[in-house]
């Protein structure tokens, strides 16, 4: 188990693979880790996460008040959105913010990422919805991502980014970089003419395939076929 500063040395190495990737610009963007019950390591606000070291990661509680946070750092004002994950998510070890472009470009266009178009996508993420607008850094956000949580490892937030969240934080940046990757093939098939989908029976048997792998979080294989015994 990594201890506090190998976390923030973890998440300042995040930030960078999130930078380098143009999953955000400038000081878009944040991360945090949950290190307890009421303690979460967090990025701060106003900072590059391309150029963070560990001295920049603040410590909040639970309710996102500051903890620990060297001068000059405060923590993301979009904690109120990671906070209402782990409430409603006991499992979420860590959460990921980030305005990847294909992703993003989904959210802005109000188009969901529902469509079966390759085995991995379907198994890891089965499909992410949008979560309505909220403004940024009011309980607007945390309230609109609130109803998907029981259900999703991650959303889009409409013409905002994207949001995931797993058992740690390189899971939780890995769903990131599924969403995107995801949305890109989306985007470039449907410049060809639309991609193919799978049918129900080739989805329900990528669902199953899932439940044998015992991959931790929340998937639409966890209902949807129950829904329909």
């Amino acid at each position: 188990m990594l201890n506090e500063n190998e976390i923030k040395k973890q998440i300042c190495e995040i930030g960078k693979r999130i930078y380098d990737r143009r999953m955000v610009a400038a000081n878009d963007g944040n991360i945090s880790v949950k290190l307890g019950e009421n303690e979460f390591l967090c990025t701060p606000t106003g900072v590059s996460k391309g150029f963070m070291t560990p001295e920049y990661i603040c410590k909040v509680d639970a309710k996102g008040n500051v903890i620990e946070a060297n001068e000059g750092f405060r923590p993301s004002s979009e904690i109120k959105m990671h906070m209402r994950v782990y409430q409603k998510r006991p499992d979420v070890g860590a959460v990921v913010h980030a305005h990847p472009v294909f992703a993003t470009s989904f959210a802005i266009a109000g188009i969901p990422l529902t469509q079966p178009i390759m085995p991995e996508a379907v198994i890891s993420l089965g499909s992410v919805p949008i979560a309505e607008y909220g403004t940024p850094s009011t309980m607007e956000i945390p309230d609109n991502v609130e109803k998907y949580l029981p259900y999703y490892d991650a959303v889009l937030l409409e013409n905002h980014g994207a949001l995931t969240w797993s058992t740690d934080l390189t899971a939780a940046y890995m769903k990131m970089e599924s969403v995107e990757f995801y949305a890109e093939l989306l985007y470039r098939a449907r410049m060809l003419g639309g991609p193919k989908e799978f049918d129900r029976q080739t989805v329900e048997k990528l669902y199953e395939v899932r439940k044998k792998m015992g991959l931790a979080g929340r998937h639409p294989a966890d209902w949807e076929t129950s829904k329909e015994k």
